[in-house]
């Protein structure tokens, strides 16, 4: 492995989810200088300097930038730092999405309007502003329909409307986990969801994996498992990949990773979401290199300082993670741990998955074909009580 001590990276986030890009970059020599509002966060400890600065604080990230004249400047799996990050790469020529492509990325209606614009496939959808606004457009609009914050992730804000009675508390749910208050309505979707993982350098986009979704369903949609790569069928899944590609090029991600949510429908494939971003839920983190042998938080380091990032002769495995929550007991014997790659428990005093935060634990597995991942997952969950 190419050693880059001479150079640094400032990584927005020290949170769980930013420990593998802090790792990444340490095992290249790559000095890392480390932000966070949390002085007790997690990455704190893997960190060669560590700051207590929020990462939507522009100004003291771009002051930081400056004394510490850092060659790059990234996060992984977080959308909210993405605007800062473009701001601070333009202002200082560091090597990043632009700011526009980082609201079109992190704005849901912006991005709705930047897809529609180039005729990428997606649902019908309106942009609500208040509720007496939502009325008038719920009135009109086929049912059932998705009612969504315009700004958040992790399946926050979510909820499917069925009828009239549920209105109400649907929009406040959404504009109470929406930081500017616009809430969406969107098409109900029936059909298999997926994501898409990409890695963009120098302009290339690079299809790594597809991603086979499960969720908790109506009505909030929460992700509860993912299994690396998509079973579907092949020209399904080549469709998925040029709408994929037609909306990171919408969305002007011209470098960097991406991660594309497509739900497969009766009409063909359409676009969810987008994100300037690695895909969280350890999608990208783990499952991808069990499957497909590829790093890519590694390739998302050496892209924020600008090298380019080429995949090439990825391998065929098998990789899946799933989430439980409310077990009163786990059953962890010797045999249920050597088939997991990992496993994590938090118990919650919650009684509903109503967003990502409410699930209590997961485990990861990988095989060399389906059907072995299959078997393990299956003794996995029967061995756990």
């Amino acid at each position: 492995m190419e050693n880059f001590s001479d150079k640094s990276v400032l990584i927005l986030g020290a949170s769980e989810l930013q420990v593998p890009a802090i790792i990444a970059a340490k095992k290249r020599g790559i000095i890392t200088h480390v932000v966070d509002f949390d002085e007790k966060a997690t990455g704190i400890q893997y960190a060669d300097h560590f700051y207590n600065i929020s990462t939507l604080d522009y100004k003291g990230i771009l002051s930081l930038a400056k004394e510490k004249s850092v060659d790059g400047i990234m996060t992984i799996c977080s959308d909210r730092p993405m605007t800062v990050i473009a701001k601070v790469a333009k202002e200082l020529g560091l090597h990043a999405i632009s700011p526009e492509s980082a609201y079109l990325a992190t704005n849901k209606a912006a991005m709705r309007k930047a897809l529609k614009e180039e005729h990428v496939p997606i649902p019908e959808f309106r942009i609500i502003r208040n509720f007496e606004e939502f009325s008038k457009r719920a009135e009109h609009f086929s049912k059932p329909f998705i009612v969504k914050p315009s700004d958040n992730s992790g399946s926050r804000g979510i909820t499917l409307v069925t009828q009239t009675d549920e209105w109400e508390s649907a929009y406040r749910y959404a504009s109470e986990n929406s930081s500017d208050e616009i809430v969406l309505i969107e098409e109900f979707m029936v059909g298999p969801e997926v994501s898409v993982e990409i890695m963009v350098s120098h302009e290339e986009v690079q299809i790594i994996q597809i991603t086979d979704k499960i969720t908790t369903g109506e009505p909030h949609f929460v992700e509860m498992g993912h299994t690396q790569p998509s079973r579907l069928p092949e020209d399904i899944k080549d469709q998925i990949k040029r709408i994929s590609i037609d909306a990171v090029k919408a969305l002007k991600i011209h470098t960097g990773p991406a991660h594309v949510e497509v739900k497969v429908t009766d009409g063909g494939a359409k676009i969810v979401e987008v994100g300037a971003r690695l895909g969280g839920d350890y999608i990208t983190t783990d499952l991808v290199e069990l499957s497909t042998g590829y790093d890519m938080v590694d390739a998302a380091v050496l892209c924020s300082l600008g090298y380019e990032v080429i995949a090439k002769s990825l391998q065929s495995r098998h990789s899946a993670i799933r989430y439980f929550a409310f077990h009163q007991y786990v059953n962890l014997t010797k045999n249920i741990i050597s088939k997991m790659e990992r496993m994590y428990i938090n118990k919650l005093d919650v009684s509903e998955v109503k967003s990502s935060r409410d699930r209590e634990a997961f485990f990861i597995v990988s095989a060399d074909t389906a059907e072995e991942l299959d078997r393990k997952i299956c003794e996995i969950e029967e061995g756990i009580l």
